[in-house]
């Protein structure tokens, strides 16, 4: 049997490692955490109502997460497990306010009033390379599961993990199944804009890059099947308070092309500058091409002026940011932090996508949209409720109809309790 690029990929890394140093046991090395996350989230759409005629989608809801990750068995090549569960429990949220993304909805439209799951992935180590095999959370630039609501998301496949070259960080996986959010199920379909992982894979491949000094950067390739390829490039340079940010993706369509032609080139420059407990960051970014820059996976987007709720990717779309940070901790409220944001979208125009594609007719000829975004976030520093944290945050979206988004108001009330501990 021919070898897979994963499985030729760990071969190599096990003959490299051939005199790493011994596992010490499945439960050495092993640790686990329980959190317990209470989620209010109320979305009001103003005087134009949601897709589904909503004018208030409004839920509350409490979640527990559950993850234990094993040490590895003793000899140079170590097996082990990770594992993980979910419950969530409805607090509130009727019939006519649910679809905030905390639940799952019934046929009849309603929240349910609980969902569970649980899953794992085998893992096998050998000195800093890690393969696993089952159901994961993944973070790279061209495929990153969310945790944005009350339930991460996961995704079921392979994962190649490997630090073996010292400043070198690097990872290849593939993955043929997810589960969203507010889902029990693997057999569920992360959606983009135009984009779904039903009937397709995700697979993908790069490294991050950390050498000695104040420079970085990340190199990665990606493919949803039958949909698109993509590549991404970042580099970013940091030297005392100062922190410039260039992120690039360049996207186009592979095999059947379910979503259509997509031909783009998404880009996006940001500064930060840090003086004492202020930061100030000025963001630009721009999307070259006649389709929106599209992904699948709820964080699969690293460009500066993807924000709470838009994305700032239509086609043709350019878009400027202004945030500014404060650490309260200066002022004698250790743990207390604040950050305001806006953010402006406009020249879109999607008259030019193909008529055949996904993307046809969901832009007009002069999109224009802003949003503001704030947060103020409270982490217990010391004693028995030590990482606790509670977070509040408002989100405002306006736009014309040229562009897709929704006018809303959103409140976040988020309350999260972590406990940890090792074997």
């Amino acid at each position: 049997m021919k070898p897979t690029p994963l499985t030729a990929c760990a071969l190599a890394c096990v003959s490299a490692s051939a005199l790493a140093a011994p596992h010490d046991g499945l439960l050495e090395g092993g640790d686990w955490s329980l959190l317990s996350r209470n989620y209010f989230l109320q979305t009001d759409y103003r005087t134009q109502p949601s897709p589904s005629g909503q004018s208030l989608r409004e839920e509350w809801a409490q979640g527990f997460i559950a993850d234990i990750r094993s040490g590895f068995t003793q000899g140079t090549l170590g097996l082990g497990f990770d594992a993980h569960a979910f419950l969530g429990v409805k607090l509130d949220g009727g019939r006519g306010h649910a679809g905030t993304g905390l639940l799952p909805r019934s046929a009849d439209g309603s929240s349910d009033s609980d969902y569970s799951d649980a899953g794992g992935a085998v893992k096998l180590d050998l000195s800093k390379t890690t393969l696993k095999f089952g159901e994961m959370t993944v973070e790279t630039p061209v495929f990153d599961t969310g945790d944005k609501r009350l339930q991460p998301e996961y995704a079921t496949g392979t994962l190649l993990d490997s630090s073996e070259i010292d400043g070198v960080h690097f990872q290849a996986g593939r993955f043929t199944a997810f589960k969203n959010q507010d889902s029990s199920s693997s057999r569920g379909d992360f959606e983009g804009y135009g984009a779904t992982t039903a009937h397709s894979a995700v697979s993908f491949a790069g490294a991050d890059f950390a050498p000695p000094g104040d420079f970085g950067g990340s190199l990665y390739a990606g493919q949803l099947d039958d949909t698109w390829r993509q590549a991404y490039l970042n580099l970013h340079y940091e030297h005392g308070g100062l922190l410039l940010d260039g992120n690039v993706y360049r996207t186009r369509d592979q095999g059947q092309a379910r979503a259509g032609e997509i031909d783009t080139t998404a880009w996006s420059l940001s500064s930060r500058y840090r003086m004492g407990a202020h930061a100030l960051t000025l963001a630009y970014q721009k999307i070259d091409g006649d389709e929106p820059f599209d992904f699948v996976g709820g964080d699969s987007i690293y460009l500066a002026n993807s924000i709470k709720y838009a994305d700032f990717n239509g086609p043709g779309e350019q878009s400027w940011q202004l945030r500014y940070d404060l650490d309260l901790g200066a002022f004698g409220v250790p743990g207390l932090s604040f950050m305001t944001r806006y953010v402006r979208g406009s020249e879109i125009d999607g008259t030019h996508a193909p008529a055949d594609g996904a993307y046809a007719g969901q832009y007009g000829a002069d999109g224009r949209h802003w949003e503001r975004d704030s947060d103020l976030r409270y982490v217990v520093q010391s004693g028995p409720a030590k990482d606790l944290s509670l977070h509040f945050s408002q989100v405002s979206h306006r736009g014309n109809a040229d562009q897709p988004g929704s006018d809303i108001d959103r409140l976040y009330m988020i309350v999260e309790y972590p406990l940890k501990g090792v074997f």
